[in-house]
């Protein structure tokens, strides 16, 4: 589910805005006041898309833009003379007055977007430390001493077994670590 605030200079309008996305099926987090209320939102989510206006009551929009965790996107709301004037940096926009369907469609795209980069993120290999390494390593001199193999067949066999059985590369490391020093 991705996270999704708004944060216009009226909230009035910032409530408008929300029922407009409830409506189109979307779950909202949180309708802000002031770009520093959405900042401080947006730091408790891992990721997700503020809609804003271009100027809010304590900055600018590309203030708040490069405030917001990595994991954001910016849809900017603002007329088409604010977009022409002010907005020169390849910022997601929509024009004044909203059509719905539009903005339903571009947050849907945007959802979409981070979805597709917490899946991602998710299926990167976790970086392993430092001591995780050496217990491959010793592993790894283990078994081309005791077994006669290469260390890409060491690895290979690791690695084979980590998978048949279910487990972590590092666990199983430490299984055969644990076998031969017996």
């Amino acid at each position: 589910m991705t996270s999704i605030i708004v944060v216009l200079p009226k909230m009035e309008e910032s409530i408008k805005l929300k029922n407009l996305l409830v409506r189109g099926g979307f779950k909202m987090t949180c309708v802000c006041g002031s770009g520093s209320q959405a900042i401080s939102t947006a730091d408790q989510y891992d990721d997700g898309i503020v809609i804003c206006g271009y100027k809010l009551v304590d900055m600018m929009y590309r203030e708040l833009r490069e405030l917001l965790p990595p994991g954001f996107e910016l849809l900017l709301i603002a007329s088409e003379r604010a977009l022409n004037e002010y907005v020169t940096d390849g910022v997601m926009s929509l024009t004044l007055p909203l059509q719905v369907h539009d903005l339903l469609n571009t947050v849907n795209m945007l959802s979409d977007s981070i979805a597709v980069k917490r899946r991602a993120r998710r299926q990167r290999p976790a970086e392993r430390n430092a001591r995780d390494m050496e217990l491959i390593s010793e592993a790894k001199k283990l078994l081309m001493t005791r077994n006669n193999m290469t260390e890409e067949e060491a690895h290979k066999y690791i690695q084979r077994n980590s998978m048949d059985s279910g487990i972590g590369l590092v666990e199983m490391a430490q299984m055969v670590l644990t076998l031969y020093n017996q």
